[in-house]
């Protein structure tokens, strides 16, 4: 079925014509010369002027790039039938640490240094993107906590936006507390035994405004499963970098990590493998999918590239008739 996302785009219809009549002429500055004896000149030089279009004909090309513009701007979609989405899952959010000790290349993968946040990506990209059936919604937290990607089924954008993610992007240190508090917020709204998030850090505590272990009591009485994640060396490779003068940050607060996930029901993992990844999924697969409420999604194509494309290759064309008179005879003249 076809229609258009934005109709009341179409009510901009009159504004060139209401910009017209409210806006004063525009005034070149320069003098104007009348000629009362037009007439009589054409005649001595055998020349009549060109026959000049009536108005309705010049207005009405420019009036039909305006609405292919609005038709564009409204943008024309084909809508085909609903389809079902999945009715069960579970409601996962990720938290990922974005701070500045997630920058260290402490980390290997096939033998190939990597960053600490360059290992979540490459270990959790995959996950997201097998996790059928779950809406999946991404935070990034440093000093304070951001929603990058609310629950949804599309788990393609959401590795697309944690591929994307950038150290420092939400602050220097690590709020592990809001990060919770904040994943509170977006999933209390969400059936009860089907929540759950998964934090992943490399260190611990140090901004923010909520408590860790008080967040995640919050969490228990909200019946949130966390999952916690530690990133980064182990401590006896961190004491080697410290040896070497290369500083790396907090070292992981694994006893704080170890009680958030006790105190809300969920577990503790050490992240540096695809093999310990796996253990996270099977521990998630464990959760019993919980039933929610059935919901339809209408695939639409966009076809707003046409009616734009046409007011593209209008104006092009109307641009070169305009200026043909002008540019014409020049370039045809010999030199």
């Amino acid at each position: 079925m076809f229609e258009f996302a934005w109709p009341w785009i179409f009510l901009l219809a009159p504004l060139p014509w209401l910009l017209r009549i409210l806006l004063p002429p525009a005034d070149s500055g320069d003098a104007a010369l009348r000629v009362s004896f037009l007439d009589e000149l054409q005649q001595v030089s055998g020349r009549r002027a060109r026959a000049t279009l009536p108005d309705w004909r010049r207005q009405a090309p420019l009036v039909l790039l305006w609405l292919l513009l609005l038709t564009a701007a409204a943008r024309p979609q084909w809508v085909g039938e609903p389809l079902p989405l999945p009715a069960s899952g579970r409601d996962l959010l990720l938290a990922v640490d974005v701070s500045g000790s997630m920058e260290y290349a402490d980390m290997h993968w096939d033998d190939e240094p990597l960053s600490r946040l360059e290992l979540v990506k490459r270990l959790f990209g995959d996950f997201i993107e097998n996790r059928r059936g779950d809406r999946v919604g991404l935070i990034l937290f440093g000093s304070q906590a951001y929603l990058q990607a609310p629950l949804t089924f599309d788990r393609h954008t959401v590795r697309t936006w944690l591929d994307e993610a950038l150290i420092g992007i939400a602050g220097k240190n690590t709020a592990i507390g809001d990060a919770i508090g904040l994943a509170l917020k977006r999933l209390r709204q969400r059936p009860a035994q089907s929540r759950v998030l998964v934090l992943i850090t490399d260190g611990a505590n140090n901004g923010g405004e909520i408590d860790p272990l008080l967040a995640a009591q919050l969490a228990a009485d909200e019946q949130v499963r966390i999952y916690t994640i530690g990133i980064g060396a182990d401590p006896q490779q961190i004491g080697v970098f410290s040896a070497l003068g290369l500083g790396v940050g907090l070292e992981l607060d694994e006893p704080t990590l170890r009680q958030i996930a006790e105190i809300t029901g969920g577990e503790y993992f050490r992240a540096r493998s695809q093999d310990e990844l796996h253990q996270i999924q099977r521990s998630l697969d464990r959760l019993e999918p919980v039933a929610q409420q059935y919901a339809l999604a209408r695939p639409a194509k966009t076809l707003y590239a046409w009616p734009l494309a046409l007011a593209i290759f209008g104006s092009l064309v109307l641009s070169a008739h305009t200026l043909w008179p002008t540019i014409g005879p020049s370039l045809w003249r010999r030199p």
